[in-house]
């Protein structure tokens, strides 16, 4: 893999990739497909998920600054899916890290507004805005 290559994990409908961002310090993660826990866990255990959104950088990335969780390919979450977002905004803060979550689909969206997590975790409608923030 090249030093600014994806990574990427396939789990049928569900994808998530790792890429850095524009900014130095910044990494993005799209997830793509349905975000359930049945989608997450059916190719990837947890362990290998969490991995997957670690905090330590990548070969070829700066030390991380900003998580960046693109959620324009993802149509559906349920609580589940929410709760490894919250987890990981968690992790994030207890190190010192900015996260936020781009371009939400109009379900999704719904998901954070019902729990309120639209209240906790910064959004932004693009990824671009994101790295402009």
């Amino acid at each position: 893999m090249g030093t600014l290559g994806w990574q990427t994990w396939n789990s049928g409908p569900f994808s998530i990739e790792r890429k850095p961002g524009k900014l130095p310090g910044s990494v993005i993660l799209r997830f793509c497909g349905p975000f359930t826990v049945r989608d997450a866990y059916s190719a990837l255990p947890p362990g290998e998920l969490n991995k997957m959104l670690g905090l330590e950088p990548a070969a070829g990335e700066e030390a991380p600054r900003l998580n960046i969780l693109d959620l324009s390919g993802c149509p559906f979450m349920d609580s589940s899916g929410l709760g490894i977002i919250a987890t990981h905004y968690v992790r994030c803060q207890k190190q010192g890290l900015r996260m936020m979550v781009a371009g939400m689909s109009p379900k999704v969206r719904e998901v954070f507004r019902i729990t309120k997590m639209d209240t906790v975790i910064p959004i932004a409608a693009s990824v671009e805005e994101a790295e402009n923030n």
